[in-house]
C-alpha cells in the first residue's frame, strides 16, 4: 500500500501517476508493464514511484484496490433500490447486468479487471487477489443475506458455495460479456443478459427457497 510520502503529494501529482499506471497495467497487464512507461507519462522520475510504494507489485495492488473500490461503490449504488424483498432473483438478475454494464461503460475498470483475472505471474496474482477479493466479498455476502432474509434462498442451503460461485462468476461475466471469445457456451458477448438469465436461474434451482 502507498507510503507516507504518496499520502503527502498534492492530488494533482497522485492523479497523473494513477492514470498513467492504470493506463499501462490496463494494456499490457503487471507482468508487461513497464515503471518506465508510467513515470514518463505521469511526469515524475522513475525512483519517486520507489517512494510512493514499495516495489512495482505494491503499486498493481493499490491500483486493483482502487477500481475494487470504484466499482463497489457504483454497485451498492445500483442494488439499492432493487427490490431484493419482493423479487430477489429477478433483482439478482438486473444486478448482474448492471455488473456487465458497468464494465461496457468504463473501460478502465474492464482494463484493470482483467489484468487482474488473466495475469500469468502467480505472486502478482495472489496478491492482487488478497487486495480485491475482500471488496467482492462484502458486497456478495450482503446479496445472500438479502436473499436469505426474503425467503428467497432456503436457510439451509450452502450458503459459502452460493459465495464461491457467485465469486467465479462475477469477473468471468465481466470480462467474457465485453471481450469477444472469452466465453464459448453462453454466448455472453452477443447477448449477456439471457446468459445471466440462465445462470441466475441454475442458481435459484440450487439455492432457492
Amino acid at each position: 500500500m502507498p507510503t507516507a510520502t504518496w499520502d503527502r503529494l498534492p492530488s494533482e501529482r497522485r492523479d497523473a501517476v494513477v492514470a498513467a499506471a492504470e493506463a499501462e497495467f490496463g494494456s499490457r497487464g503487471f507482468s508487461r508493464g513497464s515503471l518506465n512507461v508510467i513515470a514518463r507519462e505521469a511526469g515524475v522520475a522513475k525512483g519517486s514511484l520507489f517512494q510512493y510504494f514499495d516495489d512495482k507489485l505494491d503499486l498493481f495492488a493499490y491500483l486493483s484496490d482502487l477500481a475494487s473500490v470504484r466499482i463497489g461503490t457504483a454497485m451498492a449504488k445500483y442494488n439499492a433500490p432493487l427490490p431484493w424483498a419482493d423479487d430477489y432473483w429477478g433483482s439478482l438478475e438486473l444486478s448482474l447486468g448492471a455488473w456487465v454494464d458497468h464494465f461496457r461503460d468504463h473501460p478502465i475498470d474492464l482494463a484493470m479487471t482483467a489484468a487482474v483475472n488473466l495475469e500469468p505471474d502467480t505472486d502478482a496474482r495472489v496478491a492482487v487477489r488478497a487486495a480485491v477479493h475482500p471488496h467482492y466479498l462484502v458486497g456478495l455476502r450482503a446479496l445472500i443475506a438479502w436473499g436469505v432474509g426474503s425467503g428467497a434462498v432456503r436457510p439451509d442451503a450452502d450458503h459459502e458455495a452460493f459465495l464461491a460461485l457467485m465469486l467465479l462468476v462475477m469477473p468471468h461475466l465481466a470480462l467474457a460479456s465485453n471481450t469477444p471469445g472469452l466465453d464459448p457456451v453462453l454466448g455472453l458477448y452477443d447477448d449477456p443478459h439471457d446468459g445471466i438469465a440462465r445462470i441466475v436461474a441454475v442458481c435459484r434451482e440450487a439455492f432457492g427457497g
